[in-house]
C-alpha cells in the first residue's frame, strides 16, 4: 500500500515561560524612606541551549527624609542579567520577555538603606513549527481543512509628548509611568497600536508634598508585510525613556510641565491558516492502522475593555491617627487575576499606593495602602491587565483610611486551536470481500456519509451513487443498498 505525505512549515508561538530574579540597590545616608520605586527596562533576550538569557536595567528612585528632616530624592540604575531554564529552548528560537517589578522591599543596614526589587518576567518562545501529515495514496481519505495559527513578530518605536499646567511647584521628586492599551488594529500592511500612558508625579510645593497625574495618549503605526485585516494581534508597549521638564511662571504662580516619552512596542500578529489534511482513512483491500498527530496552537483574540470606580476600607502597612496630616497619594498601581466561580468570571486583585503623611512633630513618613477589588468581567479563557489612576484617600474615622480609585481593565481572549490529523498509515491483514451482487444494510441512526462509507468499506461516492435518495445524518429505519459488478 502506497501512501503520500506532505510537510507543513510555519512560524508560531511554541510555549511560554516565567522567571524571577532579585535586583538590589544601596542608598546611603537615608534617615526615613518615604516612597520607593523600581522600574525595569529590558535591553534584550536571547535563546540558547535549554535557557533564555534576558538582561536590562532597573531604575531605582527613593524619596526620603535626611537627618535634618529635609525631603530629598535619589536615583540609581542597576544592570541585571537573569536566566530562565527550560529544556525545550533551542538557539534558533526567538525569545520575547516582558519584565515587571512584582514587589519592592526596603531594609536598613547601619546608615544605609537597601532597596530590593523582585523582578518577574513572562517569556514567550517563537520558532519554526513543522509537521508531516498524510495527503493521499492507495486509500479512501477524508480530507478536511485543519486550522493552525502562524505568528509574525513586529516591533516599533515612537514618541509621545504632552504639556499641562499645574500649580506652582518646586522640585519634582519622583515620577512613574504605566502604559494602558486601548486599541490594536490590523490593517493592510500596517499594525496600529493606540493607548495612554498614566504619568504620576510627586513634587514639593513649599514645605508640602503634592502629587498629580496625567493620561498621555499615543498612537503607533508599525509597518508589516504580514499584517492584514484578518490577523489577530497582541502587543506590549513599554516606556523606554521618560523626560519631564518644568517651566515656572512665578508672577502667575503657575508651572507648565512638559512630558516626553519614548515608547517601544513589541507585537505579535496571528494568522489562521487552513491545511488540507487527511483526518481519517481506510483501505478497501486491507485493514489499516492509522497514526494520528495532535497540534495545539495558541494566540490572542478580541480584547474587552471596561472602566470601574471602586472604593472601600484600605489596609495599611503602619498605623495613623488624627494627628497625622494626609499630604499625597503616589506610586499608584494595581494587579489582578481572573477567577472563575459559580457566579461567572471576576477580575480580582488589589490597588496599591503610597500615602505620604506628616506627623504632629513635623516629620514625614510613607504608609503603604492596599484596596482589594472584585469586578465582574465577560471572559472564559483570557489574560487581564489593569491600570489604577485617580486614587484618593480620606481618614474619616481615626486610624482608618477610605480609598477610592478608577480601574481600567483590558481582558484579552486567549485563542486555542486543536488540530488532529493522520500522520501515517500502515497496512494490515487483507479484508475479505463479499461476493454477493447486492447487499442491503440497516445503518445506525445518526451516521454521516463518511461513517457509513467506512463501515461499508466503500468510498462515499459509491454509497451515494447506489443510494441517491439517502439523507444525512441517517434517520431511523433507512436502508442502504450496495451493488457489486460481477464479471462472467
Amino acid at each position: 500500500m502506497k501512501t503520500q505525505t506532505e510537510t507543513f512549515r510555519g512560524y508560531g508561538k511554541l510555549f511560554d515561560m516565567t522567571a524571577q530574579t532579585a535586583v538590589e540597590c544601596r542608598f546611603p545616608e537615608v534617615e526615613t524612606a518615604l516612597s520607593v520605586q523600581a522600574c525595569a527596562r529590558l535591553a534584550g533576550a536571547e535563546a540558547g541551549n535549554g535557557e533564555v538569557r534576558y538582561y536590562g536595567r532597573v531604575h531605582f528612585s527613593i524619596v526620603y527624609e535626611d537627618a535634618d528632616r529635609r525631603v530629598c530624592r535619589a536615583e540609581k540604575g542597576v544592570e541585571f542579567t537573569a536566566v530562565a531554564r527550560d529544556e525545550r529552548v533551542f538557539p534558533a528560537a526567538s525569545a520575547r520577555a516582558i519584565p515587571a517589578v512584582e514587589n519592592v522591599s526596603v531594609r536598613r543596614e547601619g546608615a544605609s538603606v537597601f532597596v530590593t526589587a523582585l523582578l518577574g518576567a513572562d517569556i514567550a518562545l517563537f520558532g519554526e513549527q513543522s509537521f508531516e501529515y498524510l495527503s493521499g495514496g492507495d486509500l479512501v481519505c477524508r480530507r478536511e481543512p485543519v486550522h493552525v495559527l502562524t505568528a509574525h513578530l513586529v516591533s516599533g518605536t515612537a514618541e509621545a509628548e504632552d504639556d499641562f499646567e499645574v500649580g506652582a511647584i518646586g522640585d519634582i521628586l519622583q515620577h512613574s509611568e504605566t502604559v494602558h492599551l486601548t486599541s490594536l488594529v490590523c490593517g493592510a500592511g500596517t499594525f496600529c497600536v493606540e493607548g495612554e500612558v498614566f504619568v504620576g508625579v510627586l513634587a514639593m510645593k513649599g514645605e508640602e508634598l503634592v502629587s498629580f497625574e496625567r493620561l498621555v495618549p499615543f498612537r503607533m503605526e508599525i509597518p508589516s508585510e504580514a499584517c492584514s485585516p484578518a490577523c489577530r494581534a497582541e502587543a506590549n508597549v513599554s516606556v523606554a525613556d521618560a523626560r519631564l521638564r518644568a517651566e515656572s511662571d512665578e508672577e502667575k504662580g503657575k508651572c507648565m510641565l512638559a512630558v516626553t516619552l519614548t515608547l517601544r512596542a513589541d507585537g505579535c500578529l496571528y494568522e489562521e491558516v487552513a491545511v488540507d489534511a487527511v483526518t481519517d482513512a481506510f483501505s478497501r483491500e486491507n485493514r489499516v492502522a492509522l497514526a494520528f498527530s495532535d497540534l495545539v496552537c495558541e494566540g490572542a483574540g478580541e480584547t474587552v475593555r471596561l472602566t470601574e470606580r471602586v472604593s472601600g476600607r484600605a489596609a495599611l502597612s503602619a498605623p495613623i491617627d488624627f494627628s497625622d496630616t494626609l499630604q499625597a497619594v503616589t506610586m499608584q498601581r494595581a494587579e489582578a487575576n481572573l477567577v472563575h466561580g459559580e457566579g461567572g468570571t471576576r477580575a480580582e486583585g488589589v490597588a496599591l499606593a503610597t500615602l505620604l503623611v506628616r506627623g504632629a512633630d513635623g516629620s514625614c513618613r510613607g504608609v503603604e495602602i492596599s484596596l482589594p477589588f472584585s469586578v465582574a468581567v465577560q471572559a472564559e479563557r483570557a489574560s487581564v491587565s489593569v491600570l489604577a489612576c485617580g486614587m484618593s484617600a480620606r481618614q474619616r474615622e481615626e486610624g482608618t483610611i477610605d480609598a477610592e480609585v478608577t480601574l481600567k481593565f483590558a481582558v484579552t481572549e486567549r485563542i486555542r486551536l486543536n488540530a488532529r490529523f493522520v500522520a501515517a498509515a500502515e497496512a494490515g491483514e487483507a479484508v475479505a470481500e463479499t461476493d454477493s451482487a447486492v447487499s442491503v444494510y440497516i445503518p445506525r441512526a445518526g451516521d454521516g456519509l463518511w461513517e457509513l462509507a467506512k463501515r461499508l468499506n466503500k468510498s462515499p461516492e459509491e454509497v451515494t451513487a447506489s443510494n441517491p435518495d439517502l439523507e444525512f445524518p441517517i434517520r431511523e429505519g433507512q436502508r442502504v443498498i450496495i451493488y457489486r459488478k460481477k464479471s462472467v
